[in-house]
Order: C-alpha cells, then sequence, then structure tokens
C-alpha cells in the first residue's frame, strides 16, 4: 500500500470512504497469509451459513447478492469443499446450502485472523474508544436500536 496521504478536504472525508480504507487494511492482511485460494468474498458468504442450513436464495439476500451470483460462490465453494447442498426435505425443489467440517475450521480461521485484527485496531485507539465503535458499527450494519 502507498504511504501517500491524499490532502481530503475535511467534507470529502466521509464514513463510506473510511470503511474503505479500512476494509483495505483488512484486505491486505488476508492477502498476506495463504487462504487456498479463498477470497474476502468467499469468507462473507461461507461465514453467513448458519448450522442448520440455508437456501441459496436466503443467503443471497442475507449477503447481499443475487440469486445467481450467490449460487455460483455456493458452487465454487462447494467445489472446494467447504460447503454441502441438498434438497430441503420440505421442499425438494430448494437446495439447502450448509458448511462441512472444512468449512467450519475455515470460518474459524477467519474468525480468528479478524479478531487479530480488531485486537490490532483496540491497541491503536484504546480498548475503550474501540468497544463503542464496534458498538456504533453494529448497530449501523445490524439495525441493533441498543
Amino acid at each position: 500500500m502507498t504511504s501517500v496521504k491524499p490532502d481530503f478536504r475535511d467534507d470529502e472525508v466521509h464514513a463510506p470512504l473510511l470503511m474503505g480504507l479500512l476494509f483495505r487494511q483488512v484486505h491486505g492482511a488476508f492477502a498476506a497469509e495463504d487462504w487456498d485460494g479463498l477470497r474476502q468474498s468467499h469468507f462473507r458468504v461461507l461465514a453467513a451459513v448458519p448450522e442448520q442450513g440455508i437456501s441459496v436464495t436466503d443467503l443471497g439476500q442475507w449477503v447481499g447478492m443475487t440469486k445467481q451470483g450467490c449460487g455460483q460462490f455456493v458452487a465454487q465453494l462447494t467445489g472446494t469443499g467447504h460447503l454441502v447442498t441438498e434438497p430441503d426435505p420440505a421442499d425438494r425443489r430448494v437446495r439447502v446450502v450448509r458448511r462441512t467440517p472444512l468449512g467450519d475450521r475455515t470460518v474459524a480461521a477467519v474468525t480468528e485472523r479478524n479478531l487479530r485484527i480488531e485486537a490490532e485496531w483496540a491497541e491503536r485507539v484504546g480498548e475503550k474508544r474501540y468497544r463503542t465503535f464496534r458498538r456504533v458499527l453494529e448497530e449501523l450494519a445490524l439495525g441493533d436500536d441498543g
């Protein structure tokens, strides 16, 4: 990453820009490690699969993807052994997506890596400030009202 820091006007430094810069830090941390060809987008889909399973349509809605796009990710992750699909017993037309033990181990490793990144951020700004930031982020992203 470049060490050049652009000279933005204060009104140009908006929250989406800042979130993008933080995401670049996360991306860089993951890119520096071997994840067997998986990317952040794979991790997002993989982590969103609940233990009881989920349809591709519902998974796509949860992660903000089209059914077709999500289906492509599910097919890739099925091919790598991270996910399996099976017919829904209640509606054989619907495919239920579930994580495999490999998928569970990968999610655990990704979670651990993310926790280390968050610990680094907390160290930089202080634990109390980071906890406040994290609560606000959860409220904005997940819609929690406190």
